[in-house]
């Protein structure tokens, strides 16, 4: 056994990285407390009929717009908007989370974290597993519908005089973008925690500039749109770095981290590395979710209570650690580290729907959104890890957009069958042709059709069940966040 310290032998492992350390310099930020605790993560349908009738005039409104998936790389419209707005963006300081995976439930992490010190917080990510509403957060819960509304129609005019002005009228995710910013603006908040909708750059996000900013792992997705190599994405995602920031880096592709690194030096932004500066020391499953030791910018802080499965999310309580840390100032104006029982206290709070969120038991019903290659190795990896499934049946409904052979050869040693089906988007792939994928990697035995998401997920159940009440089957849906939305209702969640 080696007296060795864990974290010096992580150290140790991290030869591909730059050596030089930097000492993180953020401002420390008045404490106030404004906030209540969250309701709900997830927001069901509001129960008065004008209520419910406003937002789906403000929802039929948005879908007019272009797409998520439609865009035109600039930041000139949501910036035109936030001049007539006033600057709303600036009236707060903000963490920006980029990155590939891992995005949201770091973000979420952060949040709880900065809540549990008292400070109001709003929080902004994307996409939303059921309703609109859950995009834009204050005080841990998402905004009511009656806020939502609100919200739109106070800067409608102004959007219509954006729309008016330009090329092209302000997308989707860009009047969303807009709606956060006057939202968190109005509340007031005490910071805004920011995550990308894609890339960095000329993200609609960007008109922000983070006193903290985040880069959780790097892998290949949006390649048409971000780059072929993690190290071209990393240069689209580098755009949230800015002057004087504080960076905090997971651990990353070579070239993505050199391409990062280089955007710190030009800005005289200081950098904390996962593995280096900060990292995790120790896992343990536990019940519910895994006790982890990790190694802040102020030092270790022990036993610390996830209730989040897999290795992943323990990375991912690292780097929103950190990034809290690095927004107080830890490491460099205070020499102290965070109060260990606050932090305790709030990561044993932290919830993310749709990431190994069990739905049902007998049979055990998981659903995940992995929705890419790494995504879905990182789940198949903590699956196994969480659950101890005899047998494993997935129902996969993934947009035509992804890389979906590389999401199935992913799933395919941990799935002893298959349910091949299609959510309600018109992104969905269709379930013949993806289907057809599935044979190629699966073999035409191990798959099954059911184009209809009720009827896949009893064909899934129904399959879990074959081998009696208490074979310890399982069922995990996944390959979208939306297949995960509509799988989650269907199921009774919401």
């Amino acid at each position: 056994m080696s007296d060795s310290d864990p974290f010096d032998e992580i150290i140790a492992a991290e030869t591909d990285r730059d050596p030089d350390l930097a000492v993180i310099e953020a401002g420390s930020r008045t404490l106030r407390t404004q906030g209540g605790p969250p309701e709900a993560d997830v927001p069901t349908r509001p129960q008065d009929p004008e209520v419910d009738k406003a937002l789906r005039e403000v929802e039929a409104e948005l879908a007019t717009r272009w797409g998520e998936t439609k865009l035109e790389p600039s930041v000139s419209r949501i910036a035109a908007l936030m001049d007539l707005l006033g600057e709303p963006q600036r009236s707060y300081p903000s963490i920006h989370i980029t990155g590939t995976n891992g995005k949201t439930s770091t973000a979420r992490m952060i949040e709880a974290l900065l809540g549990a010190f008292e400070l109001r917080t709003g929080r902004y990510t994307s996409p939303h597993v059921q309703s609109v509403t859950e995009r834009i957060s204050l005080d841990g819960a998402p905004i009511s519908a009656e806020r939502f509304i609100e919200t739109y129609d106070d800067i409608k005019p102004y959007i219509e005089m954006v729309d008016a002005q330009q090329e092209y009228r302000l997308s989707f995710f860009e009047v969303l973008t807009g709606m956060a910013y006057a939202a968190f603006a109005d509340a007031p908040v005490d910071v805004a925690v920011v995550e990308v909708g894609m890339g960095g750059t000329w993200d609609a996000t960007n008109v922000i500039d983070g006193d903290v900013a985040v880069v959780t792992p790097i892998d290949l997705d949006h390649t048409d749109r971000l780059g072929e190599t993690p190290g071209e994405i990393a240069k689209e995602k580098a755009g949230v770095v800015k002057q004087d920031a504080t960076v905090i880096l997971a651990q990353q592709p070579v070239d993505a981290a050199q391409v990062l690194l280089k955007k710190a030096v030009e800005v005289d932004a200081t950098v904390a590395r996962e593995g280096l500066e900060f990292g995790v020391v120790a896992r343990h499953v536990a019940v519910g979710g895994q006790l982890v030791t990790l190694r802040g910018l102020g030092g270790e802080y022990e036993e610390i209570y996830l209730p989040l499965h897999g290795a992943y999310q323990a990375h991912n309580a690292a780097v929103a650690l950190a990034a809290v840390e690095g927004f107080f100032g830890v490491g460099s104006q205070r020499p102290e580290p965070l109060d260990i029982d606050t932090v305790r206290k709030a990561f044993a709070a932290v919830t993310s729907p749709g990431r190994l969120e069990i739905v049902r038991r007998s049979p055990t019903v998981v659903l995940d959104a992995a929705h890419n290659p790494a995504g879905a190795r990182a789940t198949a990896e903590a699956i196994g890890e969480a659950f101890d499934f005899s047998r494993l049946i997935g129902v996969v409904g993934a947009s035509g957009d992804k890389n979906v052979r590389g999401l199935l050869e992913a799933f395919e040693p941990v799935f002893a069958e298959i349910v091949i089906t299609q959510n309600s988007s018109h992104r969905a792939m269709d379930a013949d042709e993806l289907a057809a994928i599935a044979v190629e990697v699966f073999g035409e035995e191990r798959v099954q059709v059911e184009p209809r998401l009720p009827d896949a997920l009893e064909a899934a159940i129904t399959l879990s069940e074959e081998e009696g009440e208490f074979a310890g089957a399982g069922v995990l849906v996944t390959g979208s966040v939306i297949t995960v939305g509509e799988a989650r209702l269907l199921l009774g969640k919401g």
